[in-house]
């Protein structure tokens, strides 16, 4: 059975995508901070016939997120997919929106440790398996403004874009390794709830998305725009 693994489960996109990939007859690694939300989540998998288990782990401390995607391997025998989406549904300490002139180091490095130094410690956790065996996917995802920013988001954008930058020339390396990497850029409000006039879709319309990544395995980016 294969396995796929993500990063920053949640609710919404992340539930999604592992129902996407679990109906097809993937098993499902989740992995996020709080082990209660994550129970909840395999529970409602294993109700639609979906193996999965949750694996609790903070993005923000590598050591605990490199030894959660080892302690996935050891329960299902390898990743062959890795899905990077973390998204802070609760406060993360440090975290502040400022637009580009208001970037400090100090508001842009919790940033840039939640959404690229994350992505890259859990890419190093996994691709030397891949690569010995010649077979996986990396799937990479940020919001919109990695690659049109928005001013208030001027380090949220700044730490998604130079995760955008890796990710595409993570996919030109790995080219013809039989490994794959692509960044997808979800371009609208996801859910309800947004600002008027801001495109809206649910997370059961972008997830098919990825598996289409997935099989196709043709394209280092895809710019999901509702």
């Amino acid at each position: 059975m294969p396995t796929l693994a993500i990063v920053g489960a949640g609710p919404g996109m992340g539930l999604a995508i592992a129902r996407t990939f679990g109906s097809r007859g993937f098993d499902v690694a989740l992995i996020a901070r709080t082990k209660e939300k994550l129970d909840s989540l395999v529970a409602q998998l294993g109700q639609e016939g979906i193996t999965a288990a949750a694996f609790p782990a903070d993005v923000m401390d590598r050591p605990s997120l490199t030894a959660a995607l080892d302690a996935v391997t050891v329960r299902f025998g390898g990743i062959d997919v890795l899905e990077y989406s973390p998204a802070p549904h609760s406060p993360v300490p440090g975290f502040t929106m400022a637009a580009p002139s208001e970037v400090t180091v100090e508001n842009l490095q919790p940033q840039i440790e939640y959404t690229f130094y994350g992505a890259v410690t859990a890419a190093r956790a996994v691709l030397p398996a891949m690569r010995e065996a010649g077979s996986g996917a990396l799937l990479f995802t940020t919001g919109g403004g990695s690659i049109h920013p928005v001013p208030m988001l001027g380090n949220v954008n700044a730490a998604g874009g130079a995760l955008r930058n890796w990710v595409l020339n993570l996919h030109n390396e790995l080219s013809g390794s039989g490994v794959y990497a692509a960044h997808v850029a979800i371009n609208t409000w996801i859910g309800e709830g947004g600002p008027a006039g801001i495109p809206a879709a649910t997370p059961e319309e972008i997830a098919p998305l990825y598996w289409d990544l997935y099989e196709r395995r043709d394209q280092s980016e895809v710019v999901f725009n509702g």
